[in-house]
C-alpha cells in the first residue's frame, strides 16, 4: 500500500505509518559511469523520466538521483556538470509525477540547486562532511541521509582496514549523528546508512550485515543499499545484471533486522518481497 504524497520525509512517513512499511528507494544514475546502469540516462531526460514512473507504478516511495558516480575508482565531476545533470530531470519528476526526491549528492551547491529543483531529501555518502555541505543540509531543512564511507570513492577498496567492523562503523555513524545534531540538523531528519561496499572488505559487509539489528536499534531509521553489489556477485559468482536473487535475499534479510529505507535497482520485485515481510509483521 503506497503512502500519501503529502508525507515527504521518510523518518515522518516511518513514525506515523501504523504498519510500519519499509520502503523502497529507487536508483536512477544520471552518470555515464555508475556502476549498474551507468550510461542509461544521462543523456536522455524523457528517459530518466520514464523509468522514474516505471519504477513509481512498481511501487517506490523515493527516487534517487544521482548525477555523479560513487563506485570503486569512480572520478570526480564538478559542480556545474552535476547541477545540470540533475536539476533538469528533478523538474520534470516534479512537473510530472507526485513522488518523494532524493538527491544522492555531496556538494553543497548541487544540494541547494537540487532541493530548489523539488528534492526532499538528500543522500550524502560523505555523511556532510564535504565543504559548506552540514550548513547548507541545515538551511535546507530536509531529511539526510548519513553514510559511512572509508576513504574516497576513488580509494575505498584499496585494503579497508578496521579493529572491529561492527564497532567502528556503529561509532562513527553515532558521532555523526550527534555532530550534525549539535550544529543544528534536526533529529527527525537524520537516516543512516552503514555504506556496504564503500572501504569494505566482502568479510566486512557480512559481519555487517550480519549485525544490521544493532543498527536499527540506535533510534534512527536505516537505509540499506545492497542492490547488485559486489558482495552479492561474490558469493553467487555472478554478473552484475544476475544478481537479482541475490538481491532480494539480502533485501528480506535487512527488512527482517530491520531496515526502513531499501535502496534498489529492482523496484517491483524488492516490493513485493517485502511485502511479506510488512505483513507477517502487522500481525
Amino acid at each position: 500500500m503506497k503512502q500519501p504524497n503529502i508525507i515527504m520525509s521518510p523518518f515522518i512517513v516511518i513514525k506515523v505509518n501504523k504498519s510500519n512499511k519499509t520502503q523502497v528507494m529507487g536508483i536512477l544514475n544520471i552518470t555515464p559511469d555508475s556502476f549498474s546502469d551507468g550510461g542509461k540516462y544521462n543523456r536522455s531526460p524523457e528517459k530518466a523520466l520514464k523509468q522514474a514512473k516505471k519504477m513509481l507504478k512498481a511501487g517506490a516511495d523515493i527516487i534517487d538521483i544521482g548525477g555523479e558516480s560513487t563506485r570503486p575508482g569512480a572520478l570526480k565531476i564538478s559542480t556545474q556538470e552535476e547541477i545540470a545533470r540533475v536539476v533538469p530531470l528533478i523538474e520534470l519528476i516534479k512537473k510530472e509525477c507526485s513522488c518523494t526526491i532524493s538527491i544522492d549528492t555531496s556538494k553543497a551547491k548541487v544540494m541547494q540547486a537540487a532541493v530548489k529543483a523539488g528534492a526532499d531529501m538528500i543522500n550524502d555518502v560523505k555523511a556532510l562532511q564535504g565543504k559548506n555541505a552540514l550548513k547548507t543540509a541545515i538551511k535546507l531543512n530536509v531529511p539526510v541521509c548519513l553514510m559511512h564511507m572509508q576513504g574516497t570513492p576513488k580509494t575505498m577498496q584499496q585494503a579497508p582496514k578496521y579493529q572491529n567492523v561492527v564497532e567502528d562503523v556503529l561509532r562513527y555513524l553515532l558521532n555523526r549523528a550527534h555532530q550534525c545534531q549539535k550544529a543544528g540538523l534536526k533529529k527527525q531528519h537524520i537516516i543512516l546508512d552503514l555504506g556496504f561496499g564503500f572501504g569494505k572488505t566482502q568479510e566486512n559487509n557480512l559481519t555487517l550485515l550480519k549485525n544490521l539489528n544493532r543498527f536499527c536499534n540506535l533510534g534512527y531509521p536505516i537505509l540499506v543499499g545492497i542492490s547488485r553489489k559486489t558482495m552479492i556477485g561474490e558469493i553467487l559468482n555472478q554478473p552484475i545484471n544476475k544478481r537479482l536473487y541475490g538481491s532480494l535475499s539480502a533485501a528480506v534479510y535487512a527488512t527482517m533486522q530491520g531496515a526502513k529505507i531499501l535502496r534498489v535497482h529492482d523496484v517491483k520485485e524488492t516490493v513485493q518481497a517485502i511485502q511479506i515481510i510488512d505483513t507477517l509483521n502487522k500481525l
